[in-house]
């Protein structure tokens, strides 16, 4: 599972274009994303570098910083841990 932290996303086009960028990566297999926390969510083994890329070319900025593997983490954490990013 790989989370990251994507910003430039404000309406429900925002969420279709990401969640179709980054389920055409390879490996990703469910995508999720949280337009209110600015979170992709992409379960499977997905390729990260290929998931960035693809997010980045529809216009959207994916923060290198808030980039993760591993357990997905509650929104309501989410300022915390990236804060300090």
């Amino acid at each position: 599972m790989l989370q990251m932290k994507v910003s430039g996303m404000t309406c429900g086009h925002c969420v279709s274009a990401v969640t179709r960028a980054a389920s055409e990566a390879e490996g990703a297999k469910d995508v999720k994303v949280d337009l209110d926390h600015g979170l992709v969510t992409v379960e499977g083994n997905p390729n990260l570098a290929a998931i960035r890329e693809a997010i980045e070319a529809e216009g959207y900025q994916v923060q290198a910083s808030a980039l993760r593997r591993g357990p997905v983490m509650q929104p309501s954490l989410v300022g915390r841990v990236f804060a300090g990013s």
